[in-house]
């Protein structure tokens, strides 16, 4: 099958297009590179279109023919959320509606999204299931949300069949397809924690007054390797029922310093540690049931373990240290 995949040389795409080739499949990579480089998409054939420009879309559209699309690209901070709501706003629903006009005048069989738990905001449901209610707390869980329901929505007049995936913490990397965490600024835990005992600097953590055993937040890490394989599963599930959401995760929650002492038992050093506020925005608690998407593709996590998470985690940052030494 030939994929598109928007934001194919992110984080997750990158590993998202290295899991579809491995499938047997061929991902044709989207990505305007705005926040990302050109060697992460590797050998794959690569697009530099901005998913806004719907006739350069298009174009791209009508070059590849795509059987299929799995729409990863869009704009992922919740506190930059807050700050410029607009810009999420453009990026996650005015460009995804973009697509689906591309999708409407070359049609595929399937368009899988990128979602996230945030569209669930603070609730005290846990572990959460997709029937809990929606109530998204700052602009990045608002506007991903305003795409599912237009995915959704305008999935049969378009003739395809529609899911989204909504993750909860991915985490972790591939050293052996060469990819990894790799954002600037980074915001994502642990290859925060990494860094800063590599480093020899504090970490901050925001808050440590949550409802939560040892006062910090807890959050579901799903290995993105896994995150990669549900990708797979369900552009491949052509029996699947059109308009499902599903969450990606392990039903199993860790907080924030659980976390940091994986990563200094795994480093063998002690991280230093400073507390601050807590953010805008973060619940306490962020849990998936997933067994939803067990039941319906057979999917489950399989390398998530905090452990194993955080081994991959160090030794993609090793590796990318020793490359740039």
């Amino acid at each position: 099958m030939k994929v598109l995949v928007t934001g194919g040389t992110g984080y997750i795409g990158a590993h998202v297009t290295r899991g579809l080739a491995a499938a047997g499949h061929e991902p044709i990579i989207v990505d305007d590179l705005r926040a990302s480089k050109p060697e992460r998409a590797g050998n794959f054939a690569l697009e530099r279109v901005d998913l806004a420009d719907t006739p350069a879309l298009t174009a791209v559209f009508a070059r590849h023919r795509p059987d299929a699309v799995i729409h990863l690209a869009g704009s992922i901070s919740v506190a930059e959320s807050v700050r410029d709501p607009d810009l999420y706003w453009n990026n996650n629903l005015g460009a995804g509606a973009s697509l689906l006009l591309a999708c409407a005048r070359h049609p595929v069989r399937a368009l899988l999204f990128s979602s996230t738990a945030a569209v669930y905001g603070n609730t005290d449901r846990s572990p959460i299931p997709e029937d809990a209610p929606l109530n998204p707390t700052a602009p990045y869980g608002s506007s991903k949300l305003g795409f599912e329901h237009l995915l959704h929505r305008s999935a049969p007049a378009l003739g395809l069949r529609s899911a989204a995936l909504r993750y909860f913490n991915a985490a972790g990397a591939n050293p052996e397809w060469g990819v990894g965490e790799a954002h600037d600024p980074e915001e994502h835990l642990i290859p925060r924690i990494i860094a800063s005992v590599l480093d020899g600097k504090a970490l901050h953590v925001y808050g440590d007054d949550y409802p939560t055993p040892d006062g910090t937040c807890t959050r579901d890490y799903i290995h993105v390797t896994d995150l990669a394989a549900a990708h797979v599963a369900v552009v491949e599930a052509d029996g699947l029922a059109s308009g499902r959401s599903f969450n990606v995760g392990t039903g199993r929650g860790t907080s924030v310093l659980e976390v940091i002492r994986a990563v200094g038992d795994r480093l063998q050093r002690q991280p230093r540690v400073e507390m601050s506020a807590r953010r805008p925005g973060d619940p306490a608690t962020l849990v998936a049931d997933p067994s939803a998407l067990r039941e319906a593709v057979g999917w489950q996590a399989r390398h998530s373990s905090i452990e194993e998470i955080v081994d991959s985690a160090v030794t993609w940052e090793m590796s990318r240290r020793a490359a740039r030494s």
